[in-house]
């Protein structure tokens, strides 16, 4: 049998490629970073072209160190990454028009709340106010999936980390291309489309459902083009889309490494992320830690409405049977870890903060906001501004790092509170990813604010090992996802420890501070 699975993971910071073993083990890793382009406040870029760049040198790092130029050892290539950062390009010179605008950009805010405001816009969400309420009456009426989408729209967002904003901004501002539309040539995709698409010399134009349920272009409900969603922009019909398959499969080849590699899996960073935890029941939550804060629920083969500002995805489709999720999106939360570190020199490392953390018995009060450019779920205010409050002089550095920290485990819980509502699951416990969970001081502290066990594995690379999985399962690597179980392997259990009096001040605490937060800028 081949002896590896390659996975490349291309991230909203950087490019890591990964080769592992049937034992679930990494053998070969290698990373380089993205470059993060600010044309002004609030913009948010990369180069695609550097993008590819990245993905092609890790690749050829970690072939190299495990001598895979000899086709036996690499059994598949599995692709994760970033979701709706997209790219519009040629497809006769396979020249980007524009960077890829990236999910964290900021620039179509005024565009976004226009649309909102549209009277066909504001008649959709009475009407889903309407129907919510009914079928709050009659309940059997929450099974249909036209119900569920008019629920879904009674608080119906137009969020500027979607692409369809961004591709009416590249249109309107980009000469080219509109000139190319015309001709039949512009394609859009997302990273894992660009990335394929450069992988066959431009064979392959596809993506999987993970990643275009997560474009805010997608309607998970009739598993379709979303025609809600992209009329308001004026995205063209001319506009070439691409292929969606199955996030297990065949993706095309590539020889760009000496040898012909199948490409057998494309799946999003957050919905792999589920995967690689082995959230494959029903009711399976997983918070993933890292640039951002993402809880996600396995809903099974039931796409799932919410009435609490949660986004219901594609968790990923395999075998013609889609899996569906629920997810809580909070950005920034590991990025004000960053800023502490980068920005205050209020610590050295990441990795200190949880030591830092401890040598303050509490956080005296204070609370800090994540809400550099705005606030996710289940808010979605993207005016609120980052905050602290309840500083006295009595403050010191220490109280600062942990109520920074503090605030992740806030805002995990305001996901898993608006998931409760809106699936009456039951929460059995959390798996812990992402670089920040290696973090005890947070994990417990997560554990104690949600009132839930969390555990973290062996293996915080979940992103990839989720694709390898799925990648590995195409070609008979793993047989089944009970095969793929027997070598999950866990690292630590964080139990509750915090009375239900103390847990619910400070969570009331942290409410009031977001209070603060929200509409701020203009």
């Amino acid at each position: 049998m081949d002896k590896y699975i390659l996975v490349n993971d291309v991230g909203t910071t950087g490019v890591r490629a990964v080769v592992i073993d049937q034992e679930n083990n990494i053998v070969s890793r290698a990373y380089e970073e993205i470059t993060q382009i600010h044309p002004k406040p609030g913009w948010s870029e990369q180069d695609p072209v550097e993008i590819w760049d990245r993905t092609v040198n890790v690749t050829k790092k970690v072939l190299d160190d495990v001598d895979a130029k000899d086709a036996k050892n690499i059994a598949a290539l599995g692709i994760v990454t970033q979701r709706s950062t997209n790219v519009l390009w040629d497809r006769k010179t396979g020249k980007p028009v524009y960077n890829a605008i990236t999910w964290q950009d900021g620039r179509t805010v005024d565009l976004c709340e226009e649309v909102a405001n549209k009277g066909n816009i504001k008649f959709i969400h009475g009407l889903g106010k309407a129907v919510t309420g009914i079928s709050k009456v009659i309940k059997p009426l929450k099974k249909n999936n036209t119900v569920k989408l008019l629920i879904q729209a009674s608080h119906l967002a137009f969020s500027p980390a979607f692409c369809p904003p961004h591709i009416k901004w590249v249109l309107d501002n980009v000469k080219e291309a509109r000139g190319i539309l015309a001709k039949g040539d512009l394609l859009f995709g997302t990273v894992d489309t660009w990335v394929v698409w450069n992988y066959t010399k431009g064979k392959v134009h596809a993506t999987d459902f993970s990643n275009i349920s997560s474009t805010g272009m997608y309607d998970p409900f009739s598993m379709d083009w979303s025609q809600t969603l992209l009329k308001p922009f004026d995205i063209p019909k001319e506009l070439i889309l691409p292929e969606i398959r199955e996030s297990s499969g065949d993706f095309g080849k590539t020889d760009l490494f000496g040898t012909t590699i199948p490409i057998t899996a494309v799946i999003a960073d957050q919905q792999s992320a589920l995967f690689g935890e082995a959230c494959f029941s029903s009711g399976d939550v997983k918070c993933t830690n890292g640039t951002g804060t993402f809880v996600d629920m396995n809903t099974g083969d039931v796409p799932m409405a919410s009435t609490h500002q949660l986004t219901p995805l594609v968790a990923w489709k395999l075998r013609g049977e889609t899996t569906y999720m629920l997810e809580g999106l909070i950005a920034n939360t590991g990025s004000a870890v960053q800023w502490l570190r980068d920005d205050l020199n209020a610590i050295e490392t990441a990795d200190e903060t949880g030591a830092v953390a401890e040598e303050a018995k509490d956080s005296q009060g204070i609370y800090f906001v994540p809400a550099f450019e705005g606030l996710g779920a289940p808010y979605w205010d993207a005016r609120a501004r980052g905050t602290i409050v309840g500083i006295t002089r009595a403050a010191k550095k220490e109280q600062i790092v942990r109520a920074v920290l503090e605030s992740i485990g806030y805002s995990c819980k305001d996901a898993v509170e608006a998931i409760k509502k809106d699936t009456d699951l039951p929460i059995r416990s959390i798996k812990a990813d992402g670089g920040a969970s290696e973090n005890d001081f947070l994990l417990q502290f997560i554990s104690d604010i949600v009132d839930v066990e969390v555990e973290r594995p062996v293996n915080l690379e979940t992103t990839a090992i989720g694709a390898a999985y799925l990648a590995g399962l195409a070609v008979g690597y793993w047989k089944s996802e009970e095969d793929i179980l027997k070598h999950r392997k866990v690292d630590k259990r964080f139990k509750p420890k915090m009375g239900e009096e103390e847990r619910e001040k400070l969570y009331n605490g942290w409410k009031r501070a977001i209070e603060r937060s929200l509409d701020w800028a203009h």
